[in-house]
């Protein structure tokens, strides 16, 4: 049986799975939680090549301030010519994604393993 990794936050979760960073957020994201993931955000998605999956199954709240949140650590994994995914299966979340266009830039998936595949089939190893 393998140990799950400690949260470093109480709104986040950080381990890897298929060759994959998973950035798992949890609880409330809004401005104060927002402002204090942003750190741990950055050190993971600034990394040269970064295969990222931000992982929104277990947030119950998400404001604009998650967006510019996402926003911002999709654009630095891509400009780093890494590949980031999104998994998410709120209904009142995935509407704000619609609503506000992040669904087109970052489509989430169902599950975690969705996503993985669909960064595999991305990068032709699948």
């Amino acid at each position: 049986m393998r140990d799950e990794p400690a949260p470093l936050t109480r709104h986040l979760r950080v381990y890897e799975h298929r060759a994959h960073t998973v950035l798992e957020l949890r609880g409330e994201i809004d401005l104060l939680s927002a402002t204090e993931l942003g750190p741990f955000l950055d050190r993971v998605t600034g990394r040269p090549g970064a295969r990222v999956v931000i992982d929104l199954r277990s947030v119950e709240f998400f404001d604009c301030s998650g967006l510019r949140l996402l926003y911002r650590a999709r654009a630095r994994v891509l400009d780093g010519g890494g590949q980031v995914h999104l998994v998410c299966t709120h209904p009142l979340t995935l509407r704000v994604f619609r609503v506000t266009g992040l669904s087109r830039l970052l489509p989430p998936q169902r599950t975690l393993d969705a996503a993985v595949a669909r960064s595999e089939a991305a990068s032709g190893s699948l």
